[in-house]
């Protein structure tokens, strides 16, 4: 020890040169993970309409709402429904060669054809965006799986149309069904003529190339509404449960979620005066809201900045 003492004295500076315990080394930040890209809007739909038989006198309402749809900058043409193979065909060598939303719209037996190349398109593993049937013939086929959304507005004692078409077993996609027999002003060549359901279908076209793929199917409750009379067509997509909470009425539900007490009572199958229990679950009409329109609707815009004294 005596030597040592020695020796660091003489060399003070050998203390000095003896390299320092070098620090841990610092864990690296964790990198956050990088945002999701933007989902890019599908390309614009390909709308495919049909006349029912002697269409160019009886069907001419698809005629206007073709023109409605194209003024919209969309692509709508009008077939006879004698060649709903041919158009199917080309519908279906068209989305193989450029994919793009598929839209099929009929009245009477356009109707018919509209869900016939459906299932064209089902054997080829393609997808049909939205089928709207108008008073379609009473032989028109069940709804194949392959279709997102369908629509049929139908007189059921209808003898031209009156097709109360149905969805095949395990669909899961949006399904409505309007029956107008209690409005007395409808009938089958007139029913496609409507300027409101025009306007109501050209709306919900321009909102399907920004409708995600969350909200197609996940919870989906199918719609089937005997229409009052004198009662103007809304077209919801589908129907949604939602809990009953203490205090809530019919009326309560109906006019948060901005519908008529008549489609919750039908949604149902309870009077319009129904006492609701607290945790019972019941479907209300809804509308598919494109994503940025939802997320503006749910999140409440910033508070402005308190003004200084």
């Amino acid at each position: 020890m005596l030597a040592a003492l020695v020796l660091l004295a003489l060399n003070p500076g050998l203390a000095a040169a003896s390299p320092a315990k070098p620090k841990p080394a610092a864990s690296p930040a964790i990198a956050p993970p990088p945002p999701a890209p933007p989902v890019e809007p599908l390309p614009p739909p390909k709308i495919y309409l049909f006349r029912g038989a002697m269409g160019p006198i009886f069907s001419t309402g698809i005629d206007r709402l073709s023109e409605k749809l194209t003024a919209a900058g969309f692509s709508a043409d009008v077939y006879e429904f004698t060649l709903c193979r041919l158009i199917g065909n080309r519908a279906i060598a068209s989305y193989k060669e450029s994919p793009a939303p598929i839209v099929l719209m009929g009245h009477s037996m356009g109707g018919l054809c509209s869900v016939l190349i459906s299932e064209m398109a089902a054997k080829e593993n393609i997808p049909i965006s939205l089928v709207i049937t108008i008073d379609p013939a009473h032989a028109t086929d069940d709804v194949p799986l392959n279709v997102e959304r369908f629509i049929n507005i139908f007189l059921s004692d209808s003898v031209l149309g009156g097709g109360d078409v149905v969805a095949v077993p395990g669909f899961h996609g949006h399904y409505a069904s309007y029956d107008l027999k209690l409005n007395k002003r409808v009938s089958h060549i007139n029913i496609e003529k409507s300027d409101d359901i025009h306007r109501q279908i050209v709306e919900m076209v321009t909102q399907l190339p920004r409708i995600q793929a969350v909200q197609t199917e996940a919870d989906a409750v199918p719609l089937r509404y005997q229409v009052p009379g004198d009662t103007l067509v809304e077209l919801w997509d589908s129907g949604v449960r939602i809990p009953v909470r203490a205090g809530d009425t019919m009326e309560s539900i109906a006019a948060a979620h901005r519908v008529p007490v008549w489609t919750i009572a039908q949604s149902n199958s309870l009077a319009e005066n129904a006492t609701l229990t607290p945790g019972q679950s019941i479907v209300v009409p809804r509308h598919l809201t494109p994503p940025d329109v939802a997320a503006a609707m749910a999140v409440p815009p910033p508070a402005a900045p308190a003004k200084r004294k």
